[in-house]
């Protein structure tokens, strides 16, 4: 991906970016979540592409209530803030 892409990249998730010290920084907090509370990874990874398909998906970032995605995926009690939601809790 191009310079000119990555600043304007919709539909794009920090991890197709590449590495970077924010995408660290945001696995850093998933690492971190209690496993209770963390999503699993096909949950997620469902939840994920659901939000790559959504037009309110701005350089990793929802639009509408200005997450990370891959950081509100990636909680088990979270919902997509869409009305009506994308996906829900347990998907």
């Amino acid at each position: 991906m191009d310079m000119e892409m990555k600043k304007i990249c919709k539909r794009c998730l920090l991890e197709d970016f590449g590495e970077s010290d924010l995408l660290k920084s945001v696995q850093d907090y998933i690492a971190l979540l209690p496993e209770g509370e963390r999503a699993g990874d096909a949950l997620r990874e469902k939840r994920l592409q659901i939000c790559r398909e959504c037009p309110h998906l701005q350089n990793g970032m929802c639009r509408l209530c200005g997450c990370f995605v891959e950081a509100r995926t990636a909680k088990l009690s979270q919902r997509c803030p869409d009305v009506p939601a994308r996906w829900k809790g347990g998907l």
